[in-house]
């Protein structure tokens, strides 16, 4: 996200967090309970978030477009010791995913395959098609 402005560094309302990362508010308070965003501090009730919120809601998003599942970013977020850098966190969960995604590419190769052969066939009866 780049470096903080000091006109960033003051703690932000609910509706300013979800105008500056461009998630809903209603996405905002769903990921607080599903912990994926640390509870924030709260000003006469009404939460006030700090700039490393922002962060992490960037971190969400780029996690999301990677093809994440909500709970693979939960482990991400919380399925490590606090030592544990996000780099070495990334490298284990990403590279799950690579092979997750080049098996799915994989079928999607024989799907495609199957449905090249279907566009060539002429039978006129299921039991004369050679595909089955």
């Amino acid at each position: 996200m780049g470096e903080i402005s000091s006109d960033q560094r003051h703690p932000l309302t609910i509706g300013q967090l979800a105008a500056r990362s461009g998630v809903p508010a209603t996405t905002i308070r769903y990921y607080e309970r599903e912990g994926l965003l640390p509870e924030p501090d709260r000003l006469g009730g009404r939460r006030r978030y700090e700039p490393d919120h922002l962060q992490r809601l960037a971190a969400i998003k780029m996690a999301k477009q990677a093809g994440f599942s909500l709970r693979e970013i939960e482990r991400f977020v919380r399925g490590f010791t606090p030592s544990t850098p996000p780099s070495a966190r990334w490298r284990q969960l990403a590279g799950k995913k690579l092979s997750e995604l080049d098996h799915k590419a994989e079928e999607i190769e024989r799907m495609r395959a199957v449905l090249r052969r279907g566009l060539e066939c002429e039978c006129l009866s299921l039991d004369e098609c050679e595909l089955l």
